[in-house]
């Protein structure tokens, strides 16, 4: 299994993103949900599974729409942060909805299997109480941060911290 074992192949978020972004559309269209993606900077090289990083960037954003549509608008928001001494630079991505937000309380907990804010709402969504967990475990096997900002009435901004590589690398596939 690789579930422990970190990615080897350079790969740019940014595309990823637009990618998912597109996919995404139809449903935010459906939701009325207006979905911008800013990418402020690229290339956004990092060291990942393409796959799995596009999972994580899906049901970020899925649930943006989903459990902030009342907001009418998710963005998601990607840069490059300048390393500090010998610390490599950081991507973020911020996925942002201006929803009803979340109370601090079941925060620290939203990332557990199974778990779940308001189990009817969710229920009534279609939702498993998996995908945060799903996000977290391939985060982890990234040593990526999940970072969660939210205030009830004020939605919520789920951000993904990464390690940018160094991006003179060539893309270079495991054997």
């Amino acid at each position: 299994l690789k579930a422990h074992v970190r990615p080897e192949t350079v790969v740019d978020v940014a595309p990823i993103l637009d990618h998912v972004a597109d996919a995404m559309q139809p449903l935010a269209a459906e939701s009325g949900v207006t979905l911008s993606v800013d990418t402020q900077d690229r290339p956004l090289p990092v060291v990942g599974d393409r796959d799995e990083l596009a999972q994580v960037f899906q049901n970020l954003i899925h649930n943006a729409i989903k459990y902030g549509q009342s907001g009418e608008r998710v963005s998601v928001t990607a840069k490059l942060l300048p390393g500090q001494q010998d610390k490599p630079g950081r991507i973020s991505v911020a996925v942002r909805d201006w929803g009803p937000g979340i109370a601090p309380e079941p925060l620290p907990r939203l990332t557990e299997r199974f778990y779940r804010v308001d189990t009817a709402s969710s229920r009534e969504k279609g939702g498993t109480g998996l995908g945060l967990a799903i996000v977290k475990h391939i985060l982890n096997r990234h040593r990526a941060q999940l970072l969660i900002d939210s205030k009830p009435g004020d939605g919520a901004v789920f951000s993904v911290l990464m390690d940018c590589s160094d991006s003179t690398a060539p893309e270079r596939h495991p054997q």
